[in-house]
């Protein structure tokens, strides 16, 4: 089971051009999500990062990996319509370097939850290759609390 752009949207409050994945290909509302993200010659941040030499920031794979774990976690009934912040970031690393052209397969999974804050793990494939991937903390915040 997938979800469209549109529905994605109805879940995450990310709007563009911060929006770091085009269509999730299949979740698991609670436990998990997959998606997808074609990364384009045009895409805002290449204008400075490198102007001759476009390469995407590793801070925006790993906002990527947060917003899908996002999808994981508001999907889940209990969690609707909630915010998720960044809690921390351990373990990052980046095997290769995100060009365009590349397709990303993004997966964000939700390891546990303690209240309002939560964990969780990410990586990025590409060319079936592991590119990135990172541990995250996230607390989560009712919209009209924040």
């Amino acid at each position: 089971m997938g979800l469209t752009l549109e529905q994605i949207k109805e879940i995450i409050p990310h709007r563009e051009p911060f929006l770091m994945i085009d269509r999730v290909e299949e979740y698991a509302p609670g436990d998990y999500a997959i998606a997808r993200k074609a990364v384009s010659a045009n895409e805002w941040f290449f204008q400075g990062h490198f102007k001759d030499y476009k390469v995407m920031p590793g801070v925006l794979q790993i906002e990527a990996m947060a917003q899908v774990g996002a999808i994981a976690l508001l999907s889940c009934e209990e969690h609707k319509g909630k915010l998720a912040f960044f809690g921390g970031i351990k373990k990052a690393r980046f095997r290769r370097k995100v060009l365009p052209g590349d397709m990303l397969i993004i997966h964000g999974k939700v390891t546990g939850v303690k209240g309002n804050i939560g964990f969780g793990e990410g990586k990025i494939l590409v060319d079936d290759k592991v590119v990135a991937s990172c541990e995250l903390t996230f607390a989560l915040q009712d919209p009209k609390d924040v």
